[in-house]
């Protein structure tokens, strides 16, 4: 039997006063994630000296979003915000993803990190030092470490394969494994993959990172909407200090198709929210397995020894990750064996598996002298560890 029409009425009119009397009820389901007040007013001050235009932070703790935050400007000239769901260019951020994309084909044994690169590039066979044969070939960790004694671009021309060729006949700037350098090593690796896998590296990334941890804003390849989201690149004058439109052939999929390895993706925080979330939590995200325990540990554990590695003092380096082994400047905030990358745009990002938190920072500036030692970087994650640690 149907309800009169004025009880229907009286129902829906107490439904809304209950609507506007709890706005917490209202709001269930939509509410914002928190944002860390000074963390907020310590990356405001870099905003306001023009040393970024916007930027979005992101802190997660014990899987949980503990700050998420977008400031500033996405672009000066349009006047748009910066939101945090904005995308951005993350360039050397990338070859933390390629090196755990390569541990799953490690697990499964079809490769193993002390095989010669030789193996699945044979012009690595001839690659000589000084004229001199390697006494030992150059080895797939070593690429991953940067201590194959490879040096310049980091560029992909053509396609991993050609590109992988052409780093073969590059000489040598040390004897591999006496040495740190930052190098294309990740662009081998990214081919190594492709012949392991016998797929493209992209999509071999897409298949075993990020469809599983449901990266949908990490791409290679912005599409249409995902490319007006994502915030313009600035570098700083150095004469007036004013900030002033880039550009850059690292992240370009106009001039840069091919997926680059070492420099390639555009992500969101979130997205990358889940990758070290994934990662400090052993391998696993909700359903999603990406590697064992022990694979983890192995990409994040010092590889170099003693041997001295950049970019700030105190890291050594893992197989694709930069570790840290004592915390000090910009890392003071850190524990003893935290793991991360930064991007040649100033982003940043940082697993801290003492704490079970990580720190991701992402703007868009390209001159920065050194973005792992930016001031930015040091007042953000000073900032949020105060407020967090209390």
């Amino acid at each position: 039997m149907l309800a009169p029409p004025w009880t229907l009425g009286r129902v829906l009119v107490a439904l809304l006063c209950l609507a506007v009397a709890s706005p917490a009820l209202a709001q269930e389901g939509r509410r914002k994630p928190p944002a860390l007040e000074s963390v907020n007013e310590a990356v405001t001050k870099h905003i306001e000296n023009n040393d970024v235009a916007g930027a979005v932070t992101i802190v997660i703790e014990d899987g949980k979003v503990v700050h998420l935050s977008g400031l500033g400007k996405a672009n000066i000239q349009a006047d748009k915000p910066m939101r945090p769901g904005a995308m951005f260019a993350i360039a050397s951020m990338t070859k933390p993803i390629t090196a755990t994309a390569l541990m799953t084909l490690v697990e499964e044994g079809k490769v193993g990190l002390d095989d010669p690169v030789s193996k699945y590039i044979p012009e690595f066979a001839d690659v000589k030092f000084e004229d001199k044969t390697l006494d030992k070939p150059i080895t797939i960790r070593q690429c991953l470490t940067h201590t194959a004694g490879l040096g310049g671009s980091q560029r992909v021309v053509g396609s991993l394969e050609e590109t992988a060729k052409e780093l073969a006949k590059r000489p040598l700037r040390y004897e591999p494994g006496t040495k740190w350098e930052y190098s294309p090593g990740l662009n081998v690796v990214g081919r190594v993959i492709e012949v392991a896998a016998g797929k493209p590296y992209g999509e071999f990334v897409q298949e075993r990172i990020l469809t599983p941890l449901k990266m949908n804003n990490t791409t290679f390849q912005p599409n249409e909407k995902q490319q007006a989201r994502v915030a313009t690149l600035y570098a700083k004058d150095k004469d007036s200090g004013e900030l002033t439109e880039a550009e850059s052939w690292i992240g370009n999929f106009e001039t840069d198709p091919y997926p680059n390895p070492s420099a390639g993706l555009y992500s969101t925080a979130r997205d990358l929210s889940k990758f070290y979330s994934m990662m400090l939590n052993g391998g696993f995200l909700g359903d999603a397995k990406i590697l064992s325990r022990d694979s983890v540990k192995e990409l994040t554990k010092l590889q170099t020894g003693e041997i001295v590695t950049g970019f700030t003092p105190g890291n050594g380096w893992g197989l694709g990750y930069c570790v840290v082994r004592e915390p000090q400047g910009v890392s003071a905030a850190l524990s003893p064996g935290s793991f991360g990358h930064g991007g040649a745009f100033g982003t940043q990002s940082w697993g801290d598996p003492k704490k079970n938190r990580a720190y991701i920072l992402l703007v868009q500036r390209s001159n920065f002298p050194n973005s792992d030692a930016s001031d930015l970087r040091k007042d953000f994650q000073d900032a949020a560890a105060a407020a967090l640690d209390k």
